[in-house]
């Protein structure tokens, strides 16, 4: 795994810049760092004594990485993840918060560990990763690149609006899916046919 900052930074380039996208529930959004997170880590960057859309639009990619680092990694327990999770958790934390960790606990307790699903990284949640990791570290991080990616579709199912994320205009894979798969071995990545039977069922 890459060292982490190196990740943030890739976290940074894979959200893009500022968006205010009407469909999306985190509203004014730019690198990742919502208007919701800007107003509860009180990022003022006009200093106007308050937090809005202007500070948004003001974050620098450093900033983001920041926020990301310590708000996203070190203070939910990334870092205290097993080394071969932290950085697809890492990532996924910053698109969905602590579904992330709720999407592992799922995966855990499929695999048989002990685990209570609250979405906080707790020495229950970092034993049975742990244990999971030692057995198959290789096969634990494609499972939760999998799950990842079956979490982002079944949104999709249930809420047409957020379909333009899991599914191109040209009717390929959209970001969400792309962005899974970035952590997954090839081999378990979903053909071009399998992605259009998988979503066939969308208007």
């Amino acid at each position: 795994m890459q060292d982490v900052r190196q990740i943030a930074k890739e976290i940074v380039a894979r959200e893009g810049g500022f968006v205010n996208d009407p469909d999306d529930p985190g509203g004014a959004t730019k690198y990742g760092v919502t208007i919701g997170t800007a107003r509860q880590l009180g990022l003022d960057k006009d200093r106007d004594g308050d937090v809005d859309i202007n500070d948004v639009r003001a974050l620098s990619r450093s900033d983001a990485e920041e926020v990301f680092l310590k708000h996203y990694f070190v203070k939910p327990g990334v870092n205290r993840m097993p080394y071969a999770l932290q950085a697809s958790v890492f990532d996924m934390y910053v698109n969905a918060g602590s579904n992330a960790v709720k999407i592992l606990q799922r995966l855990l307790g499929q695999m048989g560990h002990k685990v209570t699903v609250d979405g906080a990284i707790g020495p229950q949640t970092i034993a049975a990763a742990e244990a999971a990791a030692a057995a198959a570290p290789d096969h634990l991080a494609d499972a939760y690149g999998i799950a990842r990616r079956n979490y982002y579709l079944s949104i999709a199912d249930k809420r047409p609006k957020s379909r333009k994320y899991a599914r191109s205009r040209s009717g390929g894979k959209g970001g969400w899916i792309r962005r899974a798969e970035e952590f997954i071995s090839p081999r378990y990545h979903l053909s071009d046919e399998e992605f259009q039977k998988r979503v066939s069922s969308w208007a």
